[in-house]
């Protein structure tokens, strides 16, 4: 690609850059000097997995890998134990220093899907604001004022409704800019909802004698609901650590008008290609279901591999198409004989449900049934005896042996 085009396929996407002519400047000295530009985004270890909505900034990163340029994924062990303020109508609460250390590890795992872990520095801010004095952090504190903090809509609005605002939230975005000086970062990604918080870098980093930062901030992924963000407390995720077939399956479940949106923020497609499958699908001569179906199949080899991804092809064909039961359903061998068992703790035993919780709120809305037939009965007992076949909605089966 020459310099214009890169600029077009890092950018593209993007709801902001600050400024365009400042990377197409950076590209250039990287490109003549042979250096390559370190390209910062940083995630807070607040929750043990990651779903889609995670990766359109890991995507972004990977386009900068694709050219060659230095990746920092940054991983906020320190700032996670303060919690972002962005968009919060009060004050989080903070995680504790057990449960960063436990997020931040299967962070580390699960990005490795989409990045290349050879060409990638994972980095913690701890490394350097642990080291950091209380003179430090007075001088860091020096370059903000209250009431530029207060014209974040966030704190305007608590400040207004007179809800608490911790003074350890003023050191957020503070904090998250001085990591940019400390990893003398060249370009920093971020959500549309982390903008106040990027500047922040560009700002530090002049006072640091630094030149300051590319800014490129994505856009927010919709969930499978198709109007809120994606988020796992909303049920309208896919996350990268699930199976091959819940993969596929939740992509084909998304609508027309969504694919697209998700074909552009996380699809390898070149630009121009996503184009042309809208105007065929537009036009009549292709089905949306086919442009759906090579979108669920990216997504789906991406985080587990080709082959998976048409077995899971194959097995949503049986199920929707052919009303078929998958040919490669997992199955768990239980000891047979004893006391009937409480089919929500069978569930659990089968992997289907992660709580007798769970279970009965599926049990409720018609969402179980054991060899064809639907159990409503949250208190349904099962005779632990010969084979019985699971199923949990529409895609997740097992067949229990017991023995």
């Amino acid at each position: 690609m020459n310099i214009d085009q890169q600029v077009a396929y890092l950018t593209r996407g993007a709801v902001q850059v600050v400024s365009p002519e400042d990377l197409k400047k950076k590209l250039i000295k990287a490109q003549e000097s042979g250096i390559p530009l370190k390209v910062k985004a940083g995630f807070d270890p607040t929750a043990p997995d990651l779903h889609l909505g995670h990766t359109v900034l890991i995507q972004k990163l990977k386009h900068f890998q694709d050219l060659g340029h230095e990746i920092c994924f940054l991983i906020g062990d320190f700032t996670g134990m303060i919690g972002d303020p962005t968009g919060k109508s009060e004050t989080r609460k903070p995680l504790s220093a057990d449960d960063v250390a436990r997020n931040a590890e299967t962070y580390k795992e699960q990005v490795f899907k989409i990045l290349d872990p050879a060409k990638t520095r994972v980095v913690f801010n701890s490394a350097w604001l642990n080291d950091l004095s209380s003179r430090d952090f007075i001088k860091l504190s020096a370059q903000l004022t209250v009431a530029r903090m207060l014209e974040r809509e966030d704190f305007k609005q608590r400040f207004a409704g007179e809800k608490p605002i911790g003074i350890h939230e003023f050191l957020y975005p503070l904090i998250q800019g001085y990591d940019s000086v400390a990893l003398a970062a060249d370009v920093e990604l971020g959500g549309t909802d982390q903008l106040f918080n990027l500047l922040m870098g560009r700002d530090l980093q002049r006072v640091w004698g630094q030149e300051p930062q590319v800014v490129i901030t994505m856009p927010l992924l919709e969930g499978l609901d198709g109007v809120n963000k994606m988020s796992k407390s909303l049920g309208n995720y896919i996350g990268i650590c699930e199976n091959a077939e819940d993969i596929y399956g939740k992509t084909m479940s998304m609508s027309d008008d969504l694919m697209f949106r998700y074909y552009e923020l996380l699809s390898d497609l070149p630009a121009a290609e996503i184009r042309a499958l809208k105007e065929e699908m537009a036009a009549g001569r292709v089905h949306p279901k086919a442009v759906k179906q090579q979108l669920a199949r990216e997504l789906t080899a991406r985080f587990h591999d080709q082959a998976a991804a048409a077995r899971a092809a194959e097995n949503f064909d049986k199920v929707f198409k052919q009303h078929e039961i998958p040919t490669d359903i997992p199955e768990v061998t239980l000891a047979a004989g004893g006391d009937p068992l409480w089919l929500p703790r069978l569930l659990c035993e089968a992997g289907l449900v992660k709580g007798t919780g769970e279970a009965r709120r599926l049990m409720g809305q018609q969402a179980v049934s054991v060899n064809g037939e639907k159990i409503t009965d949250i208190e349904a007992m099962i005779p632990p005896s010969g084979e019985i076949l699971l199923k949990v909605g529409k895609r997740r089966f097992c067949r229990i042996l017991f023995r």
